[in-house]
């Protein structure tokens, strides 16, 4: 299996905290928290890995090089920020797998990516599956709707209560955004989600897992003590 991890970000909500790094290098319990995911996904069968990185990515780069955790990595730059929806075509161009995993570079799913894959294939009709957690609260991230095991649309943040929410890890085709009208530069949460929603091709895989994102100051300070005691549980998935 390959994964394709997003790197890029500019990590402005992050950055007072890791000012001198990009987001996914923060140091997490005496390690750069990308290499916890790397450790994640090996556990989980992933062999290789597109890494798209972008602000201060050399340092991603010249720390990991060409393997970690035995997983064998290849680097996409964006020489200019791209959006979420960008990075992902353009590393989508490089894959050598379909379908294949993409996840953000600074969150942690403990999920159970063949089963995940499993799924994904037994839903002939879907050209991408979600992974969905769910929350006490959604209200940060947004409620995700999902009906007869399709995703169904998307409510915006700042509401409260339990709900499902996107964990920002997916399996998509290769070509799930060739040929659309998109621009260079686009979120693939906003500008994408929602009408493929509407399209009833993205398929939801629910899961309870232990997930964290250090996007956020007061998890980054989470995932201090949290990661640790989850390593024995990332490791099985």
């Amino acid at each position: 299996m390959e994964a394709i991890i997003l790197a890029g970000g500019l990590g402005t909500r992050l950055r007072p905290r890791v000012a001198d790094r990009p987001k996914p290098m923060a140091d997490v319990a005496g390690k750069p928290f990308l290499a916890w995911l790397l450790a994640y996904l090996a556990g989980q069968g992933v062999t290789g890995a597109i890494v798209s990185i972008g602000h201060r990515g050399a340092m991603i780069e010249e720390h990991f090089g060409a393997a970690h955790a035995g997983l064998a990595l290849r680097y996409v730059v964006e020489e200019t920020s791209l959006g979420t929806g960008g990075a992902i075509r353009r590393a989508l161009a490089e894959s050598r797998d379909d379908p294949v995993f993409v996840v953000n570079g600074d969150t942690m799913l403990c999920l159970d990516y063949a089963a995940m894959r499993n799924a994904h294939h037994r839903r002939g009709a879907a050209t991408m599956t979600m992974a969905l957690r769910r929350v006490d609260d959604a209200g940060r991230y947004g409620a995700v709707a999902l009906s007869g095991g399709r995703v169904t649309g998307f409510a915006a943040g700042g509401g409260t209560g339990p709900g499902l929410i996107n964990s920002g890890v997916y399996l998509m085709a290769r070509d799930l955004l060739r040929g659309r009208d998109l621009p260079p530069v686009f979120s693939f949460e906003r500008d994408f989600l929602p009408g493929a929603a509407g399209e009833g091709i993205v398929a939801g895989f629910v899961t309870a897992g232990w997930f964290i994102d250090i996007g956020v100051p007061d998890d980054y300070e989470r995932a201090q003590k949290e990661l640790p005691r989850h390593a024995a549980a990332v490791k099985r998935g």
